[in-house]
């Protein structure tokens, strides 16, 4: 997948817990689980994860 930068929220805290973390590829959006760096991804358009947040909030 090469270099990427992967971010977790701020809100995570340190304390581990269920978090998700983003990184930024070209166009698209990488996923995945802070838990199992080494897993899969979900690589998705910045606009469907948009829209998918929105609708858990929902």
């Amino acid at each position: 997948m090469g270099e990427v930068t992967w971010r977790k929220s701020s809100r995570s805290g340190s304390s581990g817990g269920d978090c998700v973390e983003l990184a930024s590829m070209d166009s698209k959006v990488a996923v995945r689980d802070s838990k199992d760096p080494d897993g899969p991804l979900l690589v998705v358009h910045p606009g469907t994860l948009r829209e998918a947040i929105r609708a858990a909030g929902e």
